[in-house]
């Protein structure tokens, strides 16, 4: 990947950023190395980026197995956040860490729109 495309990856992640209620975003390979993110704080990227890569990896299988079809997104809640993964192309993911409380709604708007981005940027 060259930076360039890196910049403008970053872009998209910044601009998903003022949406608001979104503490962090990372798109990632579905095998869970870092192309891009913005994280602020105490999470660390690679991590966030292996993990979500993990978990969608494994859902999508889970879903798979009991012949399901194949996974829009996946959406952890959790007690401090909630944790969306949606896929950006055959090869990556956008993944997003939300405050709690986020509007799911528009949220998922943006993320949808972010990750075709990036599949874009990718393709």
């Amino acid at each position: 990947m060259t930076l360039p495309v890196k910049s403008l990856i970053e872009e998209v992640l910044n601009d998903l950023r003022r949406v608001g209620g979104i503490n962090a975003s990372a798109a990632v390979t579905r095998d869970g190395l870092l192309i891009a993110s913005d994280v602020m704080g105490e999470i660390d990227a690679e991590t966030f980026a292996a993990m979500t890569a993990t978990m969608t990896g494994a859902a999508e299988t889970a879903m798979s197995e009991v012949k399901a079809g194949n996974i829009q997104r996946v959406i952890v809640e959790g007690e401090s956040g909630k944790m969306v993964s949606i896929g950006a192309g055959p090869n990556a993911l956008l993944v997003v860490l939300t405050v709690p409380d986020a509007p799911l709604g528009l949220l998922l708007l943006k993320i949808g729109e972010a990750s075709r981005k990036i599949a874009k940027l990718l393709g």
